[in-house]
Order: C-alpha cells, then sequence, then structure tokens
C-alpha cells in the first residue's frame, strides 16, 4: 500500500493536479509517526510512511494547508473522512483546494500496548498472519496482534469512505462497533461511582492541550483556554474544579460536531479515556434527537444547530431518570 501511495502522488504532482502532499513521516523512533508535508518526488521516497503505525488523522492539518495557494493531496482514512466532512461543512476547509484519495484504514497498532508487555527498544514490527514480530535491540519479540491495537480501531464506527476524489483498495461498510458499551457501563454507575471514575482520570491530566490541538472539530482561531483575561488561560490546573471544568468545557464545545475519530484520547500522554465523554454525547443526541453522525454529509444540520417542533423538552432528562 505504501509503493502504491508514494505512485499516486508522485504521479499527480508529476501533472500538476497538486502541487504538495500531505501523509506521514517517521519520527526518532519506528512506531513514532506523525504527519508531514511532501513538495517534491525525493522527498516522498525517502521519507513518506504508511504501515501499522499510520494512525494521525490529518484532516485538521488541511484547515491552514487548505487556504494556502495550490491544491495539496491527502491521503484519508475512512474516519479521516468524517473528520474531513465536518471541516467542510463548518467552512474551515477550502474544498476545492483538497485532492483526496482515499485509502485503507485500520486497524492500527499503539506502541504503548506493546511496551506494557515488557517489550522495549523497538526497531521495527511486522504483521505476519495476524501475529506481531517485533524487532527490538535486545532480539525479536511476537504478541498477537489485536493485543496492540489502538482502542479508537477496536471500536471502528466505519471503514466507509464518505468523501473522496478517487480511491486506492477496496471499499470499506459502515460497522456495527458497539462504541457505546463503556458509556453505558458508565451510566448504569451510580452519580458516585462516575464522580470516582472521572476524577481519578482527569486529575491525571497535565493540561498539554494535546487533546485540544489534535481535535479536528477544535478550530478556533482564539481557544478561550488561550485567553489571558478568561482566568482559565493555559496553565497547569490549580484545583480538582479546573481540571473538570477544561475537559467538560471542551466536550460541550464539540458536542453534535465530533465525529468520534478518537484522536483525543490517542495522542493524550496520561491515556486519559477522553473519547467517552464525547461518546457521551453522541449516545445521548441519537437518543433524544435521533440518529445522528457528524461528518457523514456537508449539507444536514446538527440536530443541535436545528430546531423542530417535535423536540425532545428540557424536561426530557429528569423523565429519564438521568441523574
Amino acid at each position: 500500500m505504501q509503493e502504491a501511495m508514494i505512485n499516486k502522488a508522485k504521479q499527480l504532482l508529476a501533472d500538476g493536479t497538486v502541487d504538495r502532499v500531505i501523509g506521514w513521516k517517521r519520527g526518532e523512533f519506528a512506531y513514532d509517526i506523525t504527519p508531514a508535508v511532501f513538495e517534491t518526488a525525493e522527498e516522498l521516497e525517502k521519507e513518506f510512511v504508511f504501515d501499522d503505525f499510520t494512525a494521525a488523522n490529518v484532516s485538521k492539518y488541511l484547515v491552514k494547508e487548505s487556504k494556502k495557494e495550490g491544491k495539496i493531496l491527502a491521503f484519508l482514512k475512512p474516519c479521516d473522512t468524517y473528520s474531513f466532512n465536518q471541516l467542510t461543512k463548518e467552512h474551515r476547509v477550502v474544498r476545492e483546494n483538497v485532492y483526496i484519495v482515499g485509502i485503507p484504514g485500520g486497524p492500527k497498532l499503539d506502541a504503548e500496548k506493546i511496551k506494557a508487555k515488557g517489550i522495549t527498544g523497538i526497531l521495527g514490527v511486522k504483521n505476519e498472519n495476524y501475529t506481531l514480530k517485533i524487532d527490538t535491540v535486545y532480539g525479536e519479540e511476537t504478541m498477537p496482534f489485536y493485543e496492540a491495537i489502538l482502542d479508537k480501531c477496536a471500536t471502528c464506527k466505519s471503514k466507509k469512505h464518505v468523501v473522496y476524489d478517487e480511491l486506492i483498495g477496496d471499499e470499506g461498510e459502515v460497522l456495527d462497533s458497539n462504541r457505546f458499551d463503556m458509556v453505558e457501563k458508565l451510566e448504569n454507575m451510580t452519580a458516585q461511582e462516575r464522580y470516582d471514575f472521572w476524577r481519578g482520570e482527569l486529575s491525571k491530566c497535565i493540561r498539554c492541550n494535546a487533546c485540544r490541538n489534535v481535535c479536528p472539530a477544535c478550530t478556533c482561531e482564539k481557544c478561550v483556554f488561550d485567553n489571558p483575561n478568561s482566568g482559565v488561560e493555559n496553565k497547569a490546573p490549580a484545583d480538582s474544579f479546573e481540571e473538570n471544568m477544561f475537559h467538560i468545557i471542551r466536550a460541550f464545545h464539540v458536542a453534535g460536531r465530533c465525529t468520534d475519530c478518537g484522536e483525543c484520547s490517542r495522542v493524550c500522554p496520561q491515556h486519559i479515556p477522553l473519547h467517552l465523554l464525547n461518546r457521551k454525547f453522541i449516545k445521548d443526541i441519537n437518543s433524544l434527537y435521533g440518529e445522528y453522525q457528524a461528518g457523514e454529509d456537508t449539507t444536514s444540520r446538527a440536530p443541535l444547530n436545528d430546531y423542530k417542533q417535535d423536540d425532545c423538552e428540557t424536561t426530557v432528562v429528569h423523565e429519564r431518570g438521568v441523574e
């Protein structure tokens, strides 16, 4: 797949369809894959990477890249296309300045799950018949492939691209992923149990803002948490209230717009399951307003941005018995 993608990028650069490409390159470690922009065939040959660690959603980077002169080629996995569509709907990307090539998605690997098995000094990883062959400085290690996949891939909502100019590989389908199972487990807890769960998780937050910075739904040009006059500007949390407030306010800000790409949890250095806050909103919106998937198209109005006479009343929360 990597070779096919490089060849496609070189072709589109050569014929003038695009003048640059956004993809991924390897960092210091084999599993350290990061988004990057390539402008020449030589750069693509030397640095372009697409493998089992290529999990990053590049849609957020297109907010700025699509506003630059010329056209950019973007390789988008199925989950990325939902984010791109949502950004198009919100007029945050310039659609005509992006040439989209749809590519197969995951499941992608989580290096932290590999390290949790005591495997360190990783030099490279190969997937052979769903068994990982891990080359390390200490010799070869093995582990089952599905024990190392990212949580966001374990509950993938769709293998189907919702926007593209052309595809590489076969198209997939929308999946029944049981992605709300953990949300339902939390809902079945008592109020105190839920509070204890989230306090335990959110107390780990170091306010690095990685979740906000990677989130395709967080595209405000001036974030309230960067405003020195807000009293909550980017700083280490002073108390437990501030720890809760940052993440809960952010979840409210993306309610109805979050495509459930899972990037917030993927990049969190403290491994906080932040996506569960967003999934709670998604589940409630589906329950109260009817099934809705952010980013599925570029024309429909989100339930929280629309009004219908048969919308649920404000008392519905109490009627549903939610504490």
